[in-house]
């Protein structure tokens, strides 16, 4: 079965998980890793890689002395991940996002926390526990990065973030909205 067949079947499986029909493209990745400094930022966390096409774009730019944390709850995306990568620097976690601050070796603080979770498909209690953890892992300077397909997200995020800016890209489908929040 092909990635984008997996994934359709995921998406059925798992609406409230799953928040898209078919994996992001690598150029809504692309966008999202542009404010990433690979050269300082050496601890990442990709929050609900799915079939891992941003985890692969990251992966690529990753310093040698960095370490990426992957926390993909689904069952079925966590064993295709966890089977297709085998890098040293990469952690593939088969846990909610509620969670990073349990995994990180050494309670290191969080350089860069990319996420592609479906939040508005989530109740608000989970939301909120979500980004908390989120922002809580994150280093004085550090950055979450979040895309959505609506702008339902900003007020939200706003809350938990000193800067927020949106960019915009149809490059994608559907097209979707980019935050990048500074700490």
């Amino acid at each position: 079965m092909t990635t984008k067949r997996h994934f359709i079947k995921q998406f059925f499986k798992e609406k409230k998980t799953v928040g898209a029909i078919k994996p992001s493209s690598k150029f809504l990745g692309k966008k999202m890793l542009q404010h990433v400094d690979f050269e300082k930022d050496k601890i990442i966390v990709e929050l609900g890689p799915g079939t891992g096409v941003f985890t692969d774009l990251i992966i690529e730019e990753l310093a040698e002395d960095a370490q990426l944390y992957v926390f993909e709850l689904n069952d079925h995306f966590f064993e295709v991940l966890n089977k297709r990568i085998n890098d040293p620097r990469v952690h593939i976690i088969h846990d909610s996002a509620e969670h990073i601050q349990k995994h990180i070796e050494n309670h290191l603080k969080v350089d860069a926390v990319i996420s592609s979770l479906p939040l508005m498909n989530f109740p608000s209690k989970l939301r909120h526990a979500l980004v908390t953890e989120a922002h809580d892992c994150l280093s004085d300077n550090g950055k979450f990065i979040q895309f959505q397909y609506t702008l339902q997200s900003k007020r939200m995020l706003s809350k938990y973030f000193n800067s927020i800016s949106i960019n915009f890209t149809f490059k994608n489908l559907p097209p979707a909205f980019i935050y990048t929040c500074l700490k």
